[in-house]
């Protein structure tokens, strides 16, 4: 399985289409929200070079834009089940 986070904001609301659609396909990924922590804001720009939310880390790399980052989790699905 992929290393994974998502950084997202609560008030964002793609964010918020990123976060139904795991929850409505049962994905389950580590998340950080950066408005309740700093560090995880200067993870996200260390990571992916700004501070843009949703993003879902992935194995090191930054993948932005909500349509994005859903036809990610379709595309790898398959993956999210390895252990």
């Amino acid at each position: 399985m992929p290393e994974l986070m998502f950084y997202h904001r609560p008030s964002c609301p793609y964010c918020g289409k990123v976060r139904a659609y795991m929850q409505s396909e049962n994905i389950a990924v580590p998340e950080r929200d950066i408005s309740a922590n700093p560090d995880y804001v200067q993870e996200l720009i260390n990571t992916g070079g700004k501070k843009q939310v949703p993003c879902l880390v992935i194995d090191g790399q930054a993948l932005y834009e909500s349509d994005d980052i859903i036809q990610w989790f379709k595309d790898n699905k398959h993956k999210l089940n390895e252990n």
